[in-house]
């Protein structure tokens, strides 16, 4: 029985351990076909490229022709005023109107503003602060020579 105990034994250790390479060679199968269809569909995909309109490609143009334009003759601040480094009187015409230094300075005008009335009310303020300190300070003196008088007056 111990004989066939152990042929038992070394049977089934052996189906064991070929199940086991099978079973492995199945996965390394299964693996190299899952990473090869993978690579299929990456190669089936293709990137198609942007169709751009006719439209588009005039409105780019002449975006690109008007920053093309701009050159060191013109004063890029104030392009209305027709008057550049080299004497020339007639800028490129622009899309807009550059507003953003009108903008400041009305801002730092206004702020000047606010500030000037701010001063002036202070220094009302201050000139009326002085005159009831000066009419306090009076009516102490006042108050005091009262009081000096009434203690000559007792003596």
């Amino acid at each position: 029985e111990e004989d066939l105990l152990n042929d038992v034994c070394r049977e089934v250790v052996e189906r064991w351990s070929d199940s086991q390479v099978v079973d492995a060679k199945e996965e390394k199968e299964d693996e190299v076909q899952a990473i090869a269809s993978m690579m299929e569909k990456q190669a089936r995909i293709v990137v198609k490229p942007k169709e751009v309109s006719q439209e588009e490609k005039q409105r780019k143009a002449a975006l690109l022709a008007q920053y093309a334009n701009v050159t060191d003759e013109e004063e890029y601040p104030f392009p209305a005023q027709g008057s550049g480094l080299c004497g020339t009187t007639a800028p490129a015409p622009a899309l807009f109107r550059n507003t953003n230094v009108e903008d400041v300075l009305n801002a730092r005008k206004l702020e000047r503003e606010l500030l000037r009335d701010e001063f002036q009310k202070k220094k009302e303020q201050d000139k009326l602060q002085r005159e009831k300190d000066k009419l306090a300070k009076q009516e102490r003196k006042e108050k005091e020579k009262k009081r000096t008088q009434k203690g000559e007056r007792k003596r």
